[in-house]
């Protein structure tokens, strides 16, 4: 006679734990939540602060403490972060059969692989057993072992092995594989849905995720160059001391902070031919190159620079043979890490000193804008400051990305 289990907790969020002596006990096992109870009276003062329906002419922007508060921090984690399609990593990273690479969104830990028949999976990077962390960084496995007590998995999430389990009650194998979390790719780009967690692996079709994440502008993004065709060249990552929306901001400016912050950048751009276009979840700033400059440098910009933002913390920057992409991953109110990821024209990626002068062009605006935005991050803390204007003509993704983010918050 198998013997009761006492109650105990398997969610990821805060909630109460939850007895498993009922008919439902495979489906409690077997899922976890995100959802944590985040909306109060509070949280919603603090987002009702910024009004999306007065025009940006009128507007204010949000209050300091959308980029300052803890538990607003926390409301964004699961109200815009925990929701809809997220990049987290490039297909460079799982080009072949059993590799994997792992990462963390707000509390997710998550570990993204391609199983033995080529398959892209993602699942929590949790063992089932006492919850430790299964596998770090990234590499080639043919399973997932477990290095505190040397619980195994497959590629296809299924215990394998679980150690030291006789005399165990009431235990079903099935019941304990990894939590698999919805992925997806798109052009070069890894992308995992929090929101749609499910116990089925069935293949996401690309179409559905390309709707979902770029609407109407998938095809602007693709006829633009923006595909798997470019070879991937390395990865740089920054931690920066400011909010993952100071930096976000300070791209969707519509160059206006360009002629005073990147001097050397400003001198390769027109920026009097700036435009911006605003679709669904995503703006496009576009601005030609300054024919004026040197061969070497227009070769490096091309004709026209496009910077693609794609709600909530993507980034694409399309311009001469060069593509990089900058994902902005929140690490507290006061902290965030961008990941930037290079690729280039096939044609070039042998070009070592091309290549080692066009990443180290792009080095001195990194370093120019996290000067920025750690200033920025500082001014939001001074009492001195509450809100700010808009300029219209130029800052019009800005309020835009306010405006979705607004939209996440008070669903």
């Amino acid at each position: 006679m198998a013997m009761p289990l006492k109650p105990f907790t398997l969610c990821l969020g805060h909630s109460k734990p939850r007895n498993l002596n009922f008919p439902n006990k495979r489906e409690i096992i077997t899922r976890c939540s995100l959802r944590d109870s985040v909306s109060n009276t509070q949280n919603h003062k603090l987002v009702d602060q910024f009004n999306p329906k007065i025009p940006i002419e009128e507007a204010v922007t949000p209050p300091t403490s959308w980029y300052t508060d803890p538990s607003f921090f926390n409301l964004e984690l699961h109200r815009v972060f925990y929701t809809g399609w997220q990049v987290v990593g490039s297909t460079e990273q799982i080009k072949d059969a059993l590799d994997f690479f792992t990462g963390r969104l707000g509390d997710v830990e998550f570990v993204v692989c391609r199983d033995e028949s080529g398959k892209v999976r993602a699942f929590h990077n949790v063992c089932r057993h006492h919850a430790s962390l299964l596998a770090s960084g990234s590499g080639q496995k043919s399973c997932f072992v477990c290095p505190y007590h040397g619980w195994t998995y497959g590629l296809n999430g299924a215990l394998l092995k679980a150690t030291r389990i006789s005399g165990m009650r009431d235990f079903n194998v099935k019941d304990f594989g990894l939590i698999p979390i919805k992925v997806a790719t798109w052009g070069p780009f890894v992308l995992v849905n929090l929101e749609k967690e499910s116990l089925s692996q069935n293949e996401v079709d690309s179409h559905n995720v390309a709707s979902e994440w770029l609407g109407s502008c998938s095809g602007i993004l693709s006829t633009n160059g923006v595909d798997s065709s470019l070879s991937y060249v390395c990865r740089r990552e920054y931690t920066i001391e400011c909010n993952w929306k100071v930096f976000c901001d300070n791209y969707l400016d519509g160059g206006y902070h360009v002629p005073y912050a990147h001097k050397g950048l400003a001198s390769g751009l027109k920026l009097d031919s700036y435009s911006i276009s605003m679709f669904e979840r995503v703006s496009i700033q576009s601005c030609e190159s300054n024919s004026g400059k040197s061969e070497e440098n227009y070769d490096r910009l091309g004709r026209k620079a496009i910077y693609a933002f794609i709600y909530p913390n993507f980034m694409i920057n399309r311009y001469g043979p060069w593509m990089d992409t900058n994902l902005v991953l929140p690490l507290g109110p006061n902290k965030c890490q961008v990941v930037f990821d290079y690729y280039l024209d096939h044609s070039l990626k042998d070009d070592k000193d091309y290549v080692e002068n066009s990443l180290q062009d792009s080095e001195i605006v990194q370093i120019e804008d996290i000067v920025l935005c750690e200033g920025v991050q500082k001014g939001l803390q001074s009492p001195a400051y509450c809100v700010g204007r808009y300029a219209p003509r130029v800052e019009q993704a800005m309020h835009h990305f306010h405006c979705l983010l607004y939209e996440n918050l008070t669903k």
